[in-house]
């Protein structure tokens, strides 16, 4: 089993303090725990894709790249690439430049992303949310497959053996489809046979059993081996030296923001019973001390019979930096090894 982290480049005010990090601090910050990450012998990092001012990570590739420069084997993946609102073309080039920066550790993770300000940002229309993405996701297959693509779709100017390069070191180049609880997702997946990465941020993580089976029955029924249909969860996790300093670090910072994206999507405020649920030992949470979240981790991989990556959200709980260096020390060297 593979561990990673995922960020998505917060730049949240402290819950202690109320100060924000200044944006060049936030990146000079995420750049070190990148560079611990390889360190401590984690697998992979994941950059998210938003658009949204307490983000910072607009540009998920040149974070990647920068990253790229400082680390030695950890992979470098988006988390995820909103390919909805992109040019399939451009996606696979800043990727594949990566790829070669980097000596072969680039991955996309490709899916609609959460938010829905890329729409109009780009001039794109919300109503085909799917559409586009099922074109642009089919183009950039077969841009992975062929230097030389001829392509005709509806969103997008066609193809016409028009060369698309450099090519990137790793071939193909790994493209995951990063999903949320859409049977349709899950299917399309196993159907292309591709890797599938799962944003599991609350509620019980073996109510996801049936649709992982239907992405294994729909890989096996397409023609895909089974070690292809590989499964990776996105979690919101944290680790501390316990479990209390877990809890009393985390809470807050994820109470706030997800009380505040709730009053955009109609969710009540966060409470503590709630994250007491979550935590809890069917929860999808992974907060706690090294030996509760592996015994955790190990229950959840039981329940789907068998998890290729997890990666941690730490992010979004407005961690301060000494706190994010110590869970990833923790995570490449308590939580890492055991679950190897």
């Amino acid at each position: 089993m593979e561990i990673g982290i995922d960020s998505f480049v917060a730049s949240f005010p402290s819950t202690q303090t109320g100060i924000a990090p200044t944006p060049v601090q936030r990146i000079q910050d995420l750049l070190d725990e990148i560079e611990l990450a390889d360190k401590v012998g984690l697998d992979a990092i994941g950059i998210g894709e938003h658009h949204r001012v307490e983000f910072l990570d607009s540009a998920p590739a040149v974070v990647l790249a920068a990253a790229a420069s400082r680390t030695t084997r950890i992979r470098l993946a988006s988390a995820v690439t909103v390919l909805s609102a992109a040019d399939p073309v451009r996606v696979f080039q800043e990727f594949a430049t990566l790829d070669l920066i980097s000596k072969g550790r680039a991955e996309i993770i490709a899916g609609r992303g959460s938010f829905t300000e890329a729409f109009p940002l780009f001039g794109l229309e919300l109503n085909d949310y799917d559409s586009l993405f099922t074109e642009k996701l089919e183009l950039l297959l077969k841009i992975r497959d062929s230097p030389t693509v001829h392509w005709k779709g509806r969103y997008r100017p066609a193809l016409n053996g028009e060369g698309v390069y450099p090519r990137p070191l790793q071939n193909p180049l790994p493209v995951w489809l990063g999903v949320g609880g859409t049977p349709a997702s899950f299917a399309r997946a196993g159907a292309l046979g591709l890797p599938l990465m799962i944003a599991i941020i609350g509620g019980e993580t073996r109510r996801f059993k049936p649709l992982i089976d239907l992405y294994r029955e729909s890989g096996i029924r397409a023609g895909h081996s089974s070690d292809k249909l590989k499964v990776g969860i996105h979690a919101l996790g944290y680790v501390a030296d316990t479990t209390q300093e877990a809890i009393d670090d985390f809470f807050p910072g994820y109470a706030h923001t997800f009380t505040e994206a709730g009053k955009e999507r109609g969710w009540p405020p966060i409470t503590r019973a709630h994250f007491d649920q979550e935590r809890s030992r069917e929860g999808a949470m992974l907060v706690g001390n090294p030996d509760e979240v592996v015994e955790k981790i190990l229950r959840q991989s039981a329940y789907l019979e068998g998890i290729a990556r997890i990666s941690f959200q730490m992010s979004v709980a407005s961690l301060p930096h000494n706190k994010l260096m110590r869970s990833i020390e923790l995570l490449g060297t308590k939580v890492a090894p055991a679950l190897k």
